[in-house]
């Protein structure tokens, strides 16, 4: 048995015995709750792994629930995976703007939810299999204005820590690590969610946008590279302010 906790928020029995069957099986513990007001209590009282969260429960929604934990100084960070019978792309793109790491649609493979599952755990460094030795060394960019630390998941401005959700700090490591490379939207799906995605093209933009209004000054280091994708600017060709 892992140390790894999931907490599984869904108020539909069978799915919710599904998903903890899957996850045990695979070594996890799980607490399994029906309502996003026990979920809240249930992280405050000890913070858990990863969540897996549906979004139409009772008392409080799923979509609340995730603000609260985004607004949380302690849990800000904690990975939540949305599971949800809400699979138009209008749905996606708001789950994934108020800082989900990933969502999966209902009906939903089990196999490929806990891939999917594994890759958030993965990339928040609670995947027993990786080593610190594995994690790239320190990007610092932009004549030292930024540094992006992917041992620590953290990324620094002008000597000040800013907050990414995973899926923009993913997004930022990809692009940053070769800069002047232009990455498709595709590519860079990929690359932060795994190639089992439902995610869209429009969903990379999003997160663009995001983070080049989180970057401030520095934030048209990552340049659209009209009809392919985008790409992180060179040091030579990098307009800074001071």
């Amino acid at each position: 048995m892992s140390d790894q906790y999931i907490l599984i928020v869904e108020d539909e029995l069978e799915i919710a015995e599904l998903v903890e069957f899957h996850a045990k099986r695979d070594g996890m513990q799980t607490k399994v709750v029906h309502s996003g007001k026990t979920a809240l209590e249930a992280i405050a009282k000890e913070t858990p792994s990863a969540v897996v969260l549906d979004l139409m429960l009772p008392d409080v929604d799923g979509l609340e629930v995730l603000r609260r934990i985004r607004r949380s100084e302690t849990n800000a960070k904690l990975p939540v995976l949305i599971v949800s019978a809400k699979g138009e792309e209008s749905d996606v793109l708001v789950g994934i703007e108020l800082g989900a790491d990933d969502y999966v649609t209902k009906p939903f493979s089990p196999r490929i939810l806990m891939a999917r599952l594994k890759n958030v755990l993965r990339r928040y460094g609670h995947d027993e299999q990786d080593h610190q030795s594995d994690v790239p060394e320190s990007f610092v960019l932009c004549s030292g204005q930024l540094v992006i630390d992917p041992a620590r998941h953290v990324v620094t401005l002008h000597d000040e820590e800013i907050e990414l959700t995973l899926t923009e700090f993913g997004m930022l490591q990809y692009l940053a690590a070769r800069p002047g490379f232009v990455r498709t939207r595709e590519q860079i799906i990929s690359a932060v969610h795994g190639r089992a995605t439902v995610l869209s093209s429009r969903t990379v933009d999003v997160h663009v946008t995001a983070l080049r209004r989180k970057l401030g000054t520095i934030g048209n280091c990552i340049e659209t590279v009209r009809g392919v994708g985008y790409r992180f600017a060179e040091a030579s060709e990098q307009s800074l302010e001071a």
